[in-house]
């Protein structure tokens, strides 16, 4: 998938006019008659104020990550990051919040980074870097948490007062992914090991390959590089080593790193994103999921499920059936009895719908419990007795926790089995913003992280679910009147409080073969319905294709920053969306130029008619992968009578049968243009809906940024399409970033992303 958000736009040249002289334009060139006037001075600032969220803004904002809570479930972990425009730093903290007293939360500021972990209730494991150069490992500290819930009124209620004592050492710098079983003792993570498998020769190996005398990476089989790196020949593992604690409260670690995976040709987690959600553990247990080993990766999203002792004295064992697609999220039961994972149908299709499959390892007895539900889970969750599933899946452009209750075992495996209501029927918990790390505790209660357009993640509490009777008729009109919502933190409420922040609002329209499609409106500060004063507009297109314009907070697509710089902005969720059912989602395949661009027109002139106050005269339009893409496909058809007087295009495709070839997923653009691009029927469709067919056509000013580091789409795209402008004689603005990937992630570089884009539209659009 092309990622929808996160990705930097491309920023363009003010005047070019003026450098570049028009090629072989007549007075009928397209470039000619369509190319607005850039008659203002290059002296563009961003809008910032006390009551304005300006890209700086956001740049600083405090970064939650997703709240953990510790095995009692009274005391919740939360990572935050925060970005100091003025010292260029990150920095980078923990919080430990009550979840069920008034004591202030505890900050615990992190100078040298790390990775945290709960070790046991009141013990938090950190793991941070040791030594310097080539003796640089990993080291593991144990923080004692001392917390009295009733002593609301003392600054000591919750504190860490004793220094960090050191557990041990790994035998490597780069061990991350941390699960402890309490009961058994066992430390789980993952690291990168050599064909040997052995975590102790990794440092030495990595020394003779640093020193091997060249600098190539030579292939036999793809990969070959894949999102933002050439891959070596190291791959990554699930490691277990012993963690213990002895008579004295001493805590130590073994020098005994079992590789779980060693000689299974198995890697995990999946690359490039895969992490603790690839993997779970129990009291005895390793499940993983990884890449089919015997099916070339590039073409094939095929993953199976196995689990293995912890120990290692057994080897893998799979649970999946052999005719799945991708797999993810597999987790065990807190009994150990199940295990459960989400399982998509169709290998090669990473965009298929996502299932919930149940296997009973007591019966040895597999079955797909969502079969009959059109939406697609992405997390999942056992309830503590195990007799229920928590999960979050996107719905109409939210991400909901929902629950099931889990019926008895069949009694023989089966992909659609016979199942009354309660038990196809998920039952929505939340209704607003996007939630992630769903996690069940004691008493009813269910811990959540959710952000939302206006705000980034906070860490709330689902409160008397277990008050619900799972198995009623009208258990979903339970839930709204039984379940009560807590919310536990407040990262950023202070920092947003005066800025105006849009909660968005929905809007649907009839779009391709009459379908509902929707979108979000979010306006600016001080837009009133029925003013004379007009406003500029802006169209935000995803990329994935198959993503989502959702109730969601984002560091690098936010819409409320173009509505805070003056915009009226319009997000659609066009044919190929995700969260409104798989028919729409698989609708984009061999459509890429079609059905969404129908979606979009209709969608802008529905705007258009319900929105007087906008002045047509100053729309613009930017996109990011297939909404790069997007923008590219617009370039070449003024017929969709958009009238954009500027267009920013972030790492979209320019020639997508070039694509075929060059991205690192080969998977990806086999399935959505119906084959490989030289096979004929997929060659047809290809030249069908290719951006450069058209590319004579393109008139429209257009900046364009690309990061060099993006192996998705290669930065050659945004050197065609700039070579192209800048041969017709179109305004045009190229930048490189080339230690960016897909996304724009360095914070100065998103800065000056966010004032480009900016700039390049006021230039077009702003104020005379």
């Amino acid at each position: 998938m092309w990622f929808p958000r996160g990705l930097g736009f491309p920023i363009s040249i003010l005047g070019l006019t003026a450098q570049v002289p028009l090629l072989n334009q007549s007075p009928q060139s397209p470039a000619a008659n369509n190319i607005p006037a850039m008659a203002k001075p290059d002296d563009f600032v961003l809008k910032q104020g006390s009551d304005v969220f300006s890209p700086p803004d956001l740049i600083a904002l405090a970064r939650p990550g997703t709240g953990v809570a510790n095995p009692s479930g009274d005391l919740v972990l939360v990572p935050v990051s925060k970005y100091s425009v003025d010292e260029k730093k990150n920095k980078k903290s923990l919080f430990l919040a009550p979840i069920e007293s008034n004591v202030q939360p505890l900050e615990i500021p992190l100078p040298d980074g790390g990775e945290a972990f709960w070790i046991n209730t009141r013990t938090l494991g950190h793991v941070v870097d040791d030594g310097e150069g080539k003796d640089k490992v990993k080291a593991l500290y144990a923080l004692e948490v001392q917390f009295n819930a009733d002593n609301v009124d003392s600054p000591n209620a919750l504190s860490i007062p004793d220094p960090p004592t050191l557990i041990g050492k790994f035998p490597t710098s780069t061990a991350t992914n941390f699960r402890h079983t309490l009961r058994s003792g066992y430390l789980v993570f993952s690291d990168y090991v050599y064909a040997d498998g052995d975590l102790n020769t990794a440092k030495e190996q990595d020394e003779a390959w640093e020193n091997r005398g060249n600098s190539a990476f030579v292939y036999d089989e793809t990969f070959d590089r894949h999102w933002d790196a050439w891959v070596g020949p190291k791959k990554s593992s699930v490691f277990s080593v012993k963690l213990s604690q002895d008579p004295d409260r001493v805590w130590s670690l073994d020098t005994k790193f079992v590789n779980l995976l060693n000689g299974t040709g198995h890697s995990a987690p999946v690359e490039p994103f895969g992490g603790l959600d690839d993997f779970d553990v129990s009291q005895s247990h390793l499940i993983y999921t990884t890449k089919d080993p015997k099916l070339p990766p590039a073409w094939h999203t095929k993953q199976n499920v196995y689990i293995v002792d912890l120990d290692g004295t057994s080897k893998p064992k799979e649970l999946t059936s052999g005719e799945q697609g991708a797999t993810h999220s597999p987790v065990l039961s807190p009994q150990g009895d199940k295990a459960a994972w989400l399982e998509l149908d169709q290998d090669g299709h990473e965009s298929d719908r996502a299932k919930i499959v149940i296997y009973d390892l007591n019966k040895d007895v597999r079955y797909t419990l969502t079969q009959q539900w059109d939406r697609s889970p992405d997390a999942l969750a056992f309830s503590n007795d195990g007799d229920s599933i928590f999960f979050s899946a996107g719905d109409l452009a939210r991400v909901k926790v929902f629950v099931l209750p889990l019926p008895s075992t069949p009694s023989a495996s089966t992909t659609n089995p016979e199942l009354s209501r309660e038990y196809v029927t998920p039952i929505a918990l939340t209704h607003t913003g996007a939630v992630s790390g769903v996690q069940p505790l004691s008493n009813g209660r269910v811990l959540f992280t959710r952000s939302s357009l206006t705000s980034p993640n906070d860490v709330f509490v689902l409160r008397d679910v277990d008050a619900l009777d799972l198995h009623s008729a009208d258990s979903q009109a339970q839930a709204k009147q039984v379940v009560k919502v807590n919310q536990l933190t407040k990262f950023t409420a202070d920092a947003l409080s005066s800025k105006h922040l849009s909660e968005g609002e929905d809007f649907w329209f009839k779009g391709a073969d009459d379908k509902d499609i929707q979108g979000w409106v979010i306006k600016p500060h001080g837009f009133k319905k029925g003013e004379t004063k007009k406003w500029p507009v802006v169209l935000l297109i995803h990329g994935g294709p198959e993503g989502a314009w959702e109730d969601q907070w984002s560091t690098r697509w936010n819409p409320n920053i173009f509505a805070q710089q003056g915009y009226l902005t319009i997000a659609i969720n066009p044919t190929g969306s995700t969260t409104f059912g798989q028919e729409l989602t698989n609708a984009i395949k061999k459509e890429w130029g079609g059905k969404p661009f129908t979606d979009l027109q209709k969608g802008w002139k529905y705007i258009l008619e319900q929105y007087p106050e906008i002045d047509t005269d100053r729309a613009v339009a930017a996109g990011a992968s297939y909404g790069g893409y997007a923008i590219n496909w617009i370039q070449g058809h003024p017929e969709f009578g958009f009238n954009f007087k500027a267009l920013v295009c972030h790492d979209g495709a320019f020639d997508v049968r070039y694509t075929g070839f060059a991205t690192d997923e080969l998977y990806f653009s086999n399935y959505e243009f119906g084959g490989r691009p030289w096979e004929e029927d997929a060659k047809a469709t290809m030249k069908k809906w290719n951006p450069l067919e058209f590319a004579h056509k393109w008139s429209t000013p257009q900046l364009l940024i690309h990061g060099s580091k993006d192996f998705r789409l290669v930065e050659g795209e945004s050197l065609g399409a700039f070579h192209t402008l800048q041969q017709l004689g179109v305004p045009s603005r190229l930048v490189i970033f080339p230690d960016e990937n897909h996304w724009v992630l360095n914070h100065g570089n998103s800065l000056k992303w966010h004032y480009e884009v900016f700039r390049w539209f006021d230039k077009f659009v702003g104020q005379k």
